[in-house]
């Protein structure tokens, strides 16, 4: 898929982001928005898995560890066709499986989670597996910086790096904010690629929201032979919505009709941009990451 599919990929989920909160009455928004251009490029550029193969013991494999923005995975999913798209009109609703966060009831869905600092340990295991198996997938595990004050995380970086998994991906979402405020404030993680570093690990920064920065990076991993990949993704939470971005509130509210309607007048304004100024989806400068 090419850059600019990519990105009119990326102003689609946006607005069909939008769509599953307002109709659930229920959502994470701000980190929704934040992570969907990684899950995109992901699912349409980088993992090998698909629907037809997604039992296949040699498919890439894909844990949100992040679970409560699980709309945006819904969304892309839904787009790769491991289910009909007319299941997202279930979210949230009594007896659908189609709930706040992933679970394996759902097709696509690798591992149950939502419990923050669960899933790295999760995708440890299955790196792990991989390298005992002598099978060639990765392992991709998307988290959140406020997730990383979780101790869980760090005990599975040590583990990860003292099996040597250069198959496992580990993604921060680095929206900088988390329920209650600024992740600096609540509990100070920085500086992340140093911590990592120290726990072994090979780091990359990169530009979450630009999908050729994203692609790039993703394809170099493994980074460093025989040590396990974490990117960087310098995000901003509510990307796409100015009144929701890098604002704390929207962590998890659903939009007013108001809201909504102005959100996607803004989203499609962004399509014109990625079909007319392809280069104006970078958001952050190379020497900043």
């Amino acid at each position: 898929m090419k850059s600019q599919e990519l990105q009119l990929k990326s102003v689609e989920y946006r607005k069909k982001i939008l769509n599953v909160i307002k109709m659930a009455n229920a959502g994470h928004t701000g980190g929704d928005l934040s992570c969907i251009d990684i899950l995109n490029v992901l699912y349409n550029q980088v993992m090998n898995v698909s629907p037809e193969h997604f039992t296949d013991p040699g498919r890439d494999r894909y844990v949100q560890s992040k679970g409560h923005s699980v709309e945006a995975l819904y969304v892309v999913l839904a787009d790769c066709g491991f289910f009909p798209e007319s299941d997202l009109e279930t979210i949230c609703r009594y007896q659908s499986h189609y709930v706040g966060h992933p679970t394996r009831k759902v097709n696509g869905i690798e591992q149950n989670t939502g419990a923050l600092g669960h899933g790295l340990s999760v995708a440890a295991g299955m790196a792990l597996a991989g390298k005992k198996d002598r099978r060639d997938y990765r392992v991709f595990c998307l988290l959140g910086d406020g997730e990383l004050a979780e101790g869980s995380n760090w005990e599975a970086a040590l583990t990860a790096s003292h099996y040597e998994l250069d198959n496992l991906v580990a993604i921060v979402d680095v929206n900088q904010l988390q329920i209650t405020g600024s992740t600096r404030d609540v509990c100070n993680t920085d500086p992340l690629d140093k911590k990592f570093e120290a726990f072994g690990w090979a780091v990359r920064h990169a530009d979450g929201h630009n999908v050729d920065n994203l692609v790039e990076t993703l394809n170099q991993t493994p980074f460093v032979s025989h040590q396990p990949n974490v990117i960087i993704a310098h995000t901003i939470k509510g990307k796409g919505v100015s009144f929701i971005e890098n604002d704390a509130k929207w962590h998890h509210r659903v939009p007013t009709d108001e809201e909504y309607a102005e959100a996607l007048k803004e989203i499609e304004n962004q399509k014109m941009s990625a079909i007319n100024f392809p280069s104006a989806f970078t958001h952050f400068k190379k020497d900043t990451l």
